[in-house]
């Protein structure tokens, strides 16, 4: 909904003032400057992208209109996951976790957490660092070396995809000028036309220019950073299984392990200490 309002917004601001000051829309209609301009940015953007980010792009589109994926309940659901997995490494040793970890589609405590289980990148996260502490890692801090490592491949993956969209919103005003220069040098092969026509294919040639920056930093830009601001809210995450995990391994009660874990998310989808509490409170016992 936000991505429509504000793609709305954007074409009345610019063609609503246009045509307010007694323009004629007509004029803009240029589909060969379209064509020029786009075409060039597709062809651009496949010889500058390896394959993993070119398969990402039908994708692009859904991340976009459907937002960051994880609000408050997916987080209390995520804390209460993490306190119920720590309780029972509490009282009947790590060891009761290998179960659960080796096993997550048939365990009865992450079936507790439907949202987690369908997130498969989060499942594996979780069950592959929780393995790791079942098998006999000690050592927080070079678990925490390694989580950082795998954080910072999965935020270079992430960040490709938006540099493939800011790429393409710094390279398409160029490709306006080069549709613009185009539209002249069809205009000089007609300069024994009279004026009207001659205007006429100079308006046509701007148009080039006005397209392309028109794209850029109309759409092309705000997508790129609403990418970037989807993925790093998405990243909280695992950065809050990180620190819970952490905290688990030093030695923290389930209750403190998780608070470790709740101090991790950004302030607008954190949930309450109270609404930890009362949701940690309603959960089964893990067996």
């Amino acid at each position: 909904m936000r991505l429509i309002v504000g793609i709305l917004v954007v074409i009345l601001s610019v063609f609503g003032g246009y045509a307010a000051m007694g323009a004629h829309l007509e004029v803009l209609w240029q589909p060969f400057e379209g064509v020029i301009i786009l075409g060039a940015a597709l062809g651009a953007f496949v010889i500058g992208n390896p394959p993993a980010v070119l398969k990402s792009v039908g994708s692009l589109l859904g991340t976009l209109f459907r937002g960051a994926r994880y609000d408050k309940a997916a987080y209390l659901e995520l804390l209460g996951l993490q306190y119920t997995l720590f309780k029972l490494a509490k009282s009947k040793g790590n060891l009761a976790l290998e179960a659960h970890v080796e096993n997550p589609a048939e365990s009865t405590i992450f079936q507790q957490f439907p949202k987690f289980s369908a997130d498969h990148h989060a499942v594996e996260f979780m069950c592959d660092y929780l393995r790791m502490i079942t098998l006999g890692t000690e050592n927080a801090h070079e678990l925490e070396a390694l989580m950082d490592e795998e954080l910072e491949t999965h935020h270079q993956e992430r960040e490709r995809i938006v540099g493939a969209m800011q790429a393409l919103a710094d390279g398409t005003p160029a490709l306006g000028i080069v549709a613009a220069v185009l539209g002249v040098i069809k205009t000089m092969g007609s300069i024994d036309q009279p004026p009207e026509i001659l205007g006429h294919l100079i308006g046509g040639a701007l148009v080039g220019t006005f397209l392309g920056v028109f794209v850029a930093y109309g759409f092309f830009s705000p997508m790129a950073q609403s990418l970037r601001n989807i993925y790093e809210a998405e990243s909280k995450y695992l950065l809050s299984m990180k620190a819970g995990l952490l905290a688990h391994m030093s030695g923290y009660a389930p209750a403190v392990s998780i608070e470790f874990a709740r101090k991790a998310l950004m302030s607008e989808v954190r949930p309450s200490f109270i609404e930890v509490e009362q949701s940690t409170a309603s959960l089964q016992p893990a067996g």
